[in-house]
């Protein structure tokens, strides 16, 4: 008997850990019985109908969520006719709130698993165990749906089974044991289940009860990432410090057996940090730690409608005191399409929350995901939604679905322009000629549509000449700032090869430079640690680059600055030391 448990993830990089859940909570005894596979949407269907069907799995169970379903539906057309005799089981939270419609519509579903799965899945297998050892017996009642509805969790087409009690999250296995099938992914971690917010968007705020996994477990456990030196390990806790002992010790525990490599990823609610949460996070080395903020909207109505409290004014004192150590990367998050949240209203936090300057700023859509009191509440906010996974918002009744097109438009330019944190400086400089950050990808956006490039987006390098034929257009007097804030923001990501076309000639320079070079070869006074290259060698594995305007004051105050007369400054950009946040070459502005 084999059973196969599916996961499509929306990325390579990601993995399932809920199908591994399942798996480890059968028990060692059952190990041989089920096999997991994992794909991702990227994936042609035919691909993945093809190896589902050379596995020749007695039963197939898809994890089931809002990135993957519409392929879910695609898989389960297809292999009504390819494997008849297989069951298929359905679980996840795309699928626990519509079991009777999603029945209906695909005969071959058996079940659903509604809820928290692992109880149920152990008994759904124990069944499949059962129903083999009476066929090989000759017991012809072997698969009647007496022995189903017993297992509590599942939707059935005779209706639903009575639900489970929360699991002790201490009874869960550790999910991991051999790495290798993870190279190159991210590894998920658990901690606590539940939430302690109702936001009605989300499917957290149906189980307000937070769970813990016992501490000395979780050390344990996380010992075993720092000691294989997993490159990342993201928390899937809802909210990591809602537990304030919990979220400390976890915290000091990672600091005094860092490795040195590892980076974990937390979801916080800024809010809720305290005095010593913030003194431990700065003492923490860069790199080890990244933080995701939901802000949401900093729109008091809005946040009130969605039960979502928070203190608008304490999270940006967080941040910033965060940002000040240069040691932890800061992700922010914002939601298109909430109540109350018209198209300015948007603007106004995009605004706010740009100026807590965080390293990455997500612009989200609303999604309106089954069973949460948000989907309850469409008809009331004039919310009009995409009918298919992921069910994004189109309009509500202070978002025309026009104004949220121009939303897409405002986010693609910040995740090619902010996000990518490859035009900081640039950036700092230009918003001083718009009323706000918004204000300015918004321009930008207009600017790409008039240019077509939304249809053929600009290679990265291309990029850089974009902006700065756009800053050129905006702010004609300060072109030559920019060209060399945009020269600045090159070389500091990136040693290329090819100079871009925009940047200064250095040929007037070149003895400079090479004079420069030589004098570090005999004598170094900023590359050390090179001992045993030569001039030529340095050359290529660092870069000098003369500026006429103090460039690398701007990324942070926007200043404009005067520029020099007469001689340049130098400013040397060595690539084999990096900030571990940005990944910008460390930047010295010498005495020549």
């Amino acid at each position: 008997m084999k059973f196969l448990l599916v996961g499509i993830n929306a990325k390579y990089i990601h993995s399932n850990p809920a199908i591994r859940s399942l798996k480890a909570y059968a028990g060692e005894e059952n190990e041989k019985l089920i096999e997991t596979a994992e794909y991702t949407i990227n994936h042609a269907a035919e691909e993945i109908l093809a190896d589902l069907y050379r596995r020749k799995p007695d039963v197939i169970g898809f994890s089931c969520y809002i990135w993957n379903f519409e392929m879910v539906r695609e898989l389960l057309a297809d292999l009504a006719g390819l494997l008849p005799d297989t069951d298929i089981w359905l679980g996840g939270p795309e699928v626990s709130f519509d079991g009777k419609e999603l029945l209906a519509a695909y005969p071959n579903v058996r079940g659903i698993m509604a809820g928290e799965g692992e109880e149920t899945f152990r008994e759904l297998l124990g069944f499949y165990v059962m129903r083999q050892e009476r066929k090989r017996d000759g017991d012809g009642a072997a698969d009647t749906e007496e022995g189903l509805r017993a297992i509590r969790g599942l939707i059935l087409r005779g209706g639903r089974t009575p639900g489970r009690e929360e699991l002790d999250l201490d009874t869960l296995p550790f999910l991991y044991r051999d790495l290798k099938e993870l190279d190159h992914r991210i590894i998920y971690y658990e901690s606590s289940r539940g939430c302690p917010y109702r936001c009605s968007y989300c499917l957290s705020s149906i189980d307000r009860t937070v769970r813990l996994r016992g501490m000395d477990r979780v050390k344990r456990e996380l010992r075993f990432f720092l000691e294989k030196k997993v490159p990342q390990v993201k928390f899937i806790d809802r909210t990591f410090n809602c537990n304030h002992a919990h979220a400390l010790e976890i915290w000091r525990f990672l600091k005094e057996n860092d490795n040195g490599v590892t980076n974990f990823h937390f979801e916080i609610a800024a809010d809720l940090m305290k005095e010593d949460e913030l003194c431990l996070l700065e003492t923490l080395r860069p790199g080890l730690a990244q933080l995701e903020i939901g802000v949401q909207s900093v729109n008091e109505r809005t946040l009130k409608e969605i039960n979502r409290p928070a203190d608008t004014r304490r999270i940006a004192r967080v941040v910033s005191r965060l940002r000040k150590g240069r040691n932890i990367h800061i992700h922010l998050d914002l939601i298109a399409g909430l109540p109350y949240e018209g198209y300015e209203s948007f603007a106004a936090s995009f605004d706010q929350v740009y100026g807590m300057k965080p390293d990455q700023l997500q612009l989200g859509f609303l999604k309106v995901l089954k069973g949460s009191p948000m989907a309850r509440k469409t008809e009331e906010y004039g919310i009009l939604h995409r009918a298919k996974p992921p069910y994004e918002v189109l309009r509500t009744r202070w978002l025309s679905y026009e104004e949220l097109l121009k939303l897409k438009r405002v986010e693609e330019m910040v995740e090619l322009y902010y996000n990518s944190g490859q035009f900081c400086s640039a950036l700092a400089v230009l918003s001083e000629s718009f009323a706000g950050p918004f204000a300015m990808f918004e321009a930008l956006a207009g600017y790409y549509e008039r240019k077509g490039y939304f249809r053929n987006t600009p290679a990265r390098a291309l990029r850089f000449q974009v902006l700065l034929d756009f800053a050129a257009e905006t702010d004609r007097e300060r072109a030559e700032l920019y060209r060399e804030l945009l020269t600045f923001d090159y070389y500091l990501r990136e040693n290329a090869k090819s100079r871009p076309a925009f940047a200064r000639d250095l040929t007037p320079y070149y003895r400079r430079i090479r004079e420069f070079y030589e004098k570090e070869e005999e004598a170094p006074g900023y590359l050390e640690g090179y001992s045993g290259y030569h001039a030529r060698q340095l050359m290529k594995m660092t870069h000098l680059e003369p500026f006429f305007y103090p460039v690398w004051e701007m990324a942070e105050g926007g200043a404009g600055g005067r520029p020099r007369r007469g001689e340049p400054c130098f400013v040397l950009f060595d690539y084999e030391r990096r900030d571990p946040l940005s990944r910008n070459a460390a930047m010295f502005v010498t005495e020549e």
